[in-house]
């Protein structure tokens, strides 16, 4: 697959929907990393990123597992001239479960990407 140019939108999503599921749940987290945020704000982040259009019916059963694990916290604030919204912050055990798997994911990228690279070895046999 070819990763998607400058000038391609940031709506398209380049890359298969079963990577983006699979690191659905990091992204979210690293998303609250720098402070509170709201479903919608995570999703236009994300697709900002790059990562294409994230669905609020992806993202929030996933905020309300986080919630339930303890690893947000969410809070209803009122809105300034409309509704209010649903806040999640990162709890202590959140921020630890990010630092965990950005170390993880890093590593798994490193291995990946020299298995990726690396000549293929000789084996003599036919492929």
């Amino acid at each position: 697959m070819v990763a998607p140019s400058s000038s391609d939108s940031a709506r398209s999503a380049p890359w298969p929907s079963d990577w983006l599921r699979a690191m659905l749940g990091a992204f979210t987290l690293r998303a609250l990393e720098s402070g509170p945020s709201y479903g919608y704000a995570i999703i236009t982040q994300l697709e900002a990123s790059g990562f294409g259009v994230v669905k609020g019916g992806t993202l929030y059963p996933l905020l309300s597992r986080y919630e339930a694990a303890g690893l947000v916290r969410a809070e209803w604030r009122p809105g300034d001239a409309g509704p209010g919204r649903k806040f999640f912050a990162l709890t202590e055990e959140g921020r630890s479960e990010l630092n965990r798997v950005r170390t993880m994911w890093l590593q798994f990228a490193t291995v990946s990407a020299a298995y990726m690279t690396e000549p293929r070895a000789d084996t003599g046999e036919e492929s």
